[in-house]
């Protein structure tokens, strides 16, 4: 039997299949978009209620931890005559260091001729001093003297004196959970001290 056109043009004894007919002025369709990613879920209410719960009860432990230092009569902290305010002062310029007027009174949160007054009263005590800043006379800058700085080194040393008797009281697991809390901590200070940076 004599092979048909169509089994010879494709070398088998079955026809070929068709080819799918394509209209030239018929786009392709367009691929099927891929779903949108869901929302991240927001905090469920009781998730937020257990974080501020979480929140006060700690910060309840950091005051009570506080009652406790401030126990030692010792620490110079307690032993100084300086008022709140001058305190601030003193431990701004122990961090910040050679620092304006106008600086002060913005950390403080008060004007510029309150802050002169808490001034005058620090250098009166021999804790500070006042010089003209080297870039801009116009500025008077505020810096510690040796006196201030013993003072505000005995202050920051108490403090870690007590916390590291505090500490050794814990257990060795307990200090590893610690040091893991206290990192991240130190974290968040990082990026809260960027972010006050960048507004002020």
């Amino acid at each position: 039997m004599n092979d048909s056109p169509a089994e010879r043009r494709t070398g088998t004894g079955a026809a070929a299949a068709p080819r799918p007919h394509h209209d030239p002025a018929t786009p392709p369709a367009a691929p099927t978009p891929a779903p949108a990613p869901s929302p991240a879920p927001s905090p469920a209410p009781e998730e937020d209620a257990e974080r501020g719960c979480l929140i006060a009860r700690l910060a309840e432990l950091q005051r009570s931890m506080g009652r406790f230092f401030a126990r030692d009569r010792s620490m110079p902290l307690l032993a100084s005559t300086l008022t709140m305010q001058q305190l601030k002062v003193v431990m701004f310029l122990s961090f910040a260091g050679p620092t304006s007027g106008q600086e002060l009174a913005r950390h403080l949160g008060v004007g510029l001729a309150t802050v002169t007054g808490i001034v005058d009263r620090v250098v009166a005590q021999g804790l500070a001093s006042r010089h003209e800043d080297p870039h801009d006379r116009r500025v008077r800058r505020v810096e510690l003297t040796e006196a201030g700085r013993h003072l505000t080194t005995e202050i920051i040393e108490a403090g870690t004196g007590g916390y590291i008797r505090l500490l050794r009281h814990l257990d060795t697991e307990t200090l590893r959970t610690m040091e893991t809390v206290m990192r991240k901590i130190e974290d968040a200070m990082r990026e809260m001290h960027a972010d006050d940076a960048g507004t002020a």
